[in-house]
Protein backbone atom coordinates (compact mmCIF):
# COMPACT_ATOMS: atom_id res chain seq x y z
CA UNK A 1 0.00 0.00 0.00
CA UNK A 2 1.47 3.44 -1.21
CA UNK A 3 2.13 5.33 2.13
CA UNK A 4 3.46 8.67 0.34
CA UNK A 5 2.99 10.80 -3.46
CA UNK A 6 5.51 12.57 -4.83
CA UNK A 7 5.04 15.26 -7.70
CA UNK A 8 6.86 17.18 -10.20
CA UNK A 9 5.98 19.69 -12.86
CA UNK A 10 7.90 20.68 -15.50
CA UNK A 11 7.43 23.77 -18.38
CA UNK A 12 9.27 24.62 -21.12
CA UNK A 13 9.11 27.21 -23.64
CA UNK A 14 10.58 26.26 -27.38
CA UNK A 15 12.82 27.55 -30.06
CA UNK A 16 13.42 26.64 -33.71
CA UNK A 17 12.06 23.79 -35.63
CA UNK A 18 14.23 21.07 -33.23
CA UNK A 19 12.42 22.41 -30.55
CA UNK A 20 15.53 23.26 -29.10
CA UNK A 21 14.78 24.46 -25.45
CA UNK A 22 14.42 28.37 -24.70
CA UNK A 23 12.93 28.48 -21.20
CA UNK A 24 12.42 25.73 -18.46
CA UNK A 25 10.68 25.64 -14.69
CA UNK A 26 10.56 22.93 -12.21
CA UNK A 27 8.60 22.97 -9.48
CA UNK A 28 8.01 20.10 -6.64
CA UNK A 29 4.61 20.07 -4.65
CA UNK A 30 5.47 20.31 -1.34
CA UNK A 31 2.51 20.13 1.67
CA UNK A 32 0.06 20.80 -1.04
CA UNK A 33 1.96 24.14 -2.38
CA UNK A 34 3.91 24.09 -5.33
CA UNK A 35 7.72 25.41 -4.82
CA UNK A 36 10.18 25.81 -7.80
CA UNK A 37 12.68 23.04 -7.94
CA UNK A 38 16.25 24.23 -6.45
CA UNK A 39 19.24 21.79 -7.58
CA UNK A 40 21.91 22.20 -5.06
CA UNK A 41 24.14 20.19 -2.67
CA UNK A 42 21.08 20.47 -0.11
CA UNK A 43 18.29 18.96 -1.83
CA UNK A 44 17.35 15.44 -0.89
CA UNK A 45 18.51 12.66 -2.86
CA UNK A 46 14.99 11.26 -3.39
CA UNK A 47 14.16 14.64 -5.09
CA UNK A 48 16.79 14.51 -7.52
CA UNK A 49 15.96 11.10 -8.15
CA UNK A 50 12.37 12.41 -9.50
CA UNK A 51 14.06 15.22 -11.21
CA UNK A 52 16.52 13.23 -13.22
CA UNK A 53 12.90 10.58 -14.50
CA UNK A 54 11.26 13.92 -14.72
CA UNK A 55 14.44 15.16 -17.38
CA UNK A 56 14.82 12.16 -18.91
CA UNK A 57 10.99 12.06 -19.92
CA UNK A 58 11.25 15.31 -21.17
CA UNK A 59 14.41 14.38 -23.22
CA UNK A 60 12.69 11.77 -25.16
CA UNK A 61 9.23 13.95 -24.96
CA UNK A 62 11.09 16.50 -27.01
CA UNK A 63 13.81 14.78 -29.60
CA UNK A 64 10.78 12.14 -30.66
CA UNK A 65 8.03 15.06 -31.25
CA UNK A 66 11.16 16.64 -33.78
CA UNK A 67 11.98 12.94 -34.82
CA UNK A 68 8.21 13.19 -36.15
CA UNK A 69 8.09 16.81 -37.47
CA UNK A 70 6.16 18.03 -34.76
CA UNK A 71 7.15 21.55 -33.53
CA UNK A 72 6.48 22.53 -30.37
CA UNK A 73 5.42 26.06 -28.30
CA UNK A 74 5.41 24.82 -25.11
CA UNK A 75 5.04 21.59 -23.36
CA UNK A 76 4.04 20.61 -19.32
CA UNK A 77 5.15 17.44 -17.94
CA UNK A 78 3.72 15.99 -14.18
CA UNK A 79 5.23 13.04 -12.82
CA UNK A 80 3.41 11.57 -9.91
CA UNK A 81 5.28 8.89 -7.65
CA UNK A 82 3.43 6.74 -5.44
CA UNK A 83 5.53 4.82 -2.65
CA UNK A 84 5.98 2.96 0.37
CA UNK A 85 7.34 4.30 3.39
CA UNK A 86 11.21 2.76 2.03
CA UNK A 87 10.81 4.93 -1.28
CA UNK A 88 9.70 2.16 -3.03
CA UNK A 89 8.09 2.83 -5.97
CA UNK A 90 4.52 1.56 -6.22
CA UNK A 91 3.19 3.77 -9.09
CA UNK A 92 4.88 6.01 -11.30
CA UNK A 93 2.57 8.18 -13.64
CA UNK A 94 4.19 10.49 -16.59
CA UNK A 95 1.59 12.91 -18.18
CA UNK A 96 3.61 15.37 -20.67
CA UNK A 97 1.27 17.82 -23.36
CA UNK A 98 2.86 19.71 -26.16
CA UNK A 99 1.46 22.94 -27.61
CA UNK A 100 2.49 22.54 -31.09
CA UNK A 101 3.51 25.22 -33.67
CA UNK A 102 3.45 23.09 -36.79
CA UNK A 103 2.67 19.56 -37.51
CA UNK A 104 0.15 16.10 -37.75
CA UNK A 105 0.24 14.77 -34.45
CA UNK A 106 -1.37 11.43 -35.40
CA UNK A 107 -1.94 8.83 -33.26
CA UNK A 108 0.63 6.88 -34.01
CA UNK A 109 2.96 9.17 -33.42
CA UNK A 110 1.50 9.97 -30.09
CA UNK A 111 1.77 6.13 -29.27
CA UNK A 112 4.90 5.93 -30.67
CA UNK A 113 6.60 9.12 -28.82
CA UNK A 114 5.07 7.55 -25.69
CA UNK A 115 6.42 4.37 -26.14
CA UNK A 116 9.74 5.67 -26.81
CA UNK A 117 9.85 7.65 -23.36
CA UNK A 118 9.25 4.53 -21.18
CA UNK A 119 12.67 3.79 -23.06
CA UNK A 120 14.79 6.52 -21.91
CA UNK A 121 17.90 5.35 -19.86
CA UNK A 122 16.63 6.94 -16.25
CA UNK A 123 13.12 4.32 -16.92
CA UNK A 124 15.07 1.71 -18.37
CA UNK A 125 17.12 1.16 -15.25
CA UNK A 126 14.08 1.45 -12.31
CA UNK A 127 13.11 -1.88 -11.44
CA UNK A 128 9.39 -3.37 -12.21
CA UNK A 129 6.67 -1.05 -11.18
CA UNK A 130 3.30 -2.05 -10.87
CA UNK A 131 2.04 0.18 -12.18
CA UNK A 132 3.57 2.85 -14.69
CA UNK A 133 1.42 4.56 -17.32
CA UNK A 134 3.17 7.62 -19.44
CA UNK A 135 0.38 9.40 -21.10
CA UNK A 136 1.47 11.92 -24.25
CA UNK A 137 -1.17 14.30 -25.90
CA UNK A 138 -0.66 16.98 -28.02
CA UNK A 139 -2.97 20.18 -28.74
CA UNK A 140 -2.62 22.69 -31.83
CA UNK A 141 -1.26 26.53 -31.31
Amino acid sequence: MSDLTFQMLLQCQYTGDKNEIEQLHVELLDSDDWKNFDLNLYTPGFDIFMYAILTCQHMYFRMNATEYGLVLESSEGLITVMADKHRSIETLNVDFKGKLKKGNATDDKVNSIAARMGLCPVSINLKNIPQNIITVTFDDA
